[in-house]
């Protein structure tokens, strides 16, 4: 994947085990993990990132790894100490890993890294009010105990933070290899796919999802409209919805988006059919009802089964699919089932190799879960935010910074 990111991507430097060679490497990742009680609930971030370390810490002189843990807006929280992380990093990287406590001047960092461990985890580097403020003293203190410098946490690049973009004015940069993946499959996806393409989305809302529509728009053959969202297209187009969740006031930027997809010759599939049900509950009463079909007090809370047969038709005539949102209500069964099925669908289209499948952003990464599909697809993104702003055309701030000068 390194080849076709640096192809795409301008050529990005992507660090390899030769530049680091001798060198104090400091690493930025995202260790933002559920932790409770100092346990951590869910590792799949860490173990992204595990084999590119190793990888590096094998030739560098050391390695220096700084995350952030939370939201502790410039103040030191024990609750949000990234130090459980310690012993999971001595035994998934096979080293004693030292830690750096949090100094009330930036620039002790210089006086806490010793020879006596070869890899190191620094304090959560939010619990200085200057990370958040992408300031340049505290990124200089950073850089001060380090030779070069690899962004290795797409999830946070989104972000001009001190720790993401200030400071590369002062080291070499590099794109760690996690990253650098994550470039390519979304740029396999938006800018160079296999064509035909098409975008599947769900979510509750066009207001959270309107930047993102009009790019996809630009970009894909087919647009695949899915959860809540779909009904305030179906509102548009005078389709009654019932009791379902829509945005009422947003039913003329729908039009609008659905005669800007005509004009630009993308195709928008909407669910003809739904299960529906008139109150959010597990093992509620529930029946699958044809569009216009809904009793006036039910509401759509998933999209029915000949919906899915035709979304999988559109899917089974393209080359490449990006997926963002569940279909539904799909923390409650049975609002699951369509999501399981597409996600299910989408999994084996891939692993026949007539598909590439890129997910991610938000609830994405739990219904690829749900449908036990997550190592079956081309790329799933662990990132929310940044993942949305990539596919709404926007620059990130932390891949800007490492553009060559």
């Amino acid at each position: 994947m390194t080849a076709v990111y640096s192809e795409i991507t301008n050529d990005y430097k992507v660090i390899t085990p030769q530049d680091a060679k001798n060198k104090r490497v400091l690493i930025r990742v995202d260790f933002n993990v559920p932790m409770q009680d100092g346990v951590i609930q869910d590792d799949t971030r860490l173990k992204r990132v595990i084999p590119g370390i190793i990888a590096l810490a094998a030739t560098a002189k050391q390695i220096i790894l700084v995350t952030h843990l939370g939201r502790p807006k410039g103040n030191v929280t024990a609750s949000l100490s990234v130090l459980p992380l310690q012993d999971y990093l001595t035994s998934a990287l096979h080293e004693s890993v030292g830690f750096v406590p949090h100094s009330e001047t930036p620039s002790a960092l210089s006086h806490s890294i010793d020879v006596s461990h070869k890899i190191w985890l620094l304090e959560n580097c939010r619990f200085y009010p200057g990370e958040e403020q992408n300031d340049i003293k505290l990124a200089k203190a950073y850089a001060d105990i380090a030779d070069i410098y690899v962004n290795d946490a797409f999830s946070c690049s989104h972000r001009s933070h001190a720790t993401i973009q200030a400071i590369t004015q002062f080291l070499p940069s590099y794109a760690g290899p996690v990253l650098a993946a994550e470039l390519a499959a979304l740029a396999n996806a938006m800018e160079k796919p296999a064509r035909p393409v098409a975008a599947f989305v769900g979510g509750a809302k066009i207001s959270t999802k309107l930047s993102v529509l009009e790019n996809l728009i630009s970009k894909v053959d087919k647009l695949l409209l899915a959860g809540a969202m779909a009904n305030t297209f179906l509102a548009a187009k005078q389709v009654p919805v019932a009791a379902s969740l829509y945005e009422p006031d947003l039913i003329d930027t729908a039009k609008m988006v659905l005669e800007l997809a005509e004009s630009k010759g993308c195709e928008i599939i909407l669910p003809i059919d739904g299960l529906v049900s008139t109150s959010l509950k597990e093992g509620g009463e529930h029946h699958i009802r044809a569009n216009g079909m809904l009793k006036q007090d039910e509401m759509i809370l998933d999209i029915g089964p000949e919906s899915v047969a035709l979304f999988k038709e559109h899917i089974s005539q393209c080359k490449t699919l990006l997926w963002n949102g569940p279909a539904g209500a799909f923390e409650i069964a049975p609002y699951d089932t369509a999501s399981k099925s597409l996600g299910e669908f989408i999994g084996m289209r891939t692993s026949q190799d007539h598909l590439i499948s890129v997910a991610g952003g938000g609830d994405t990464v739990a219904a690829v879960n749900l449908a036990g599909v997550a190592d079956k697809l081309s790329y799933l993104s662990l990132a929310g935010g940044a993942f949305l702003e990539w596919i709404e055309g926007k620059s990130l701030p932390g891949i800007e910074a490492l553009r060559p000068s």
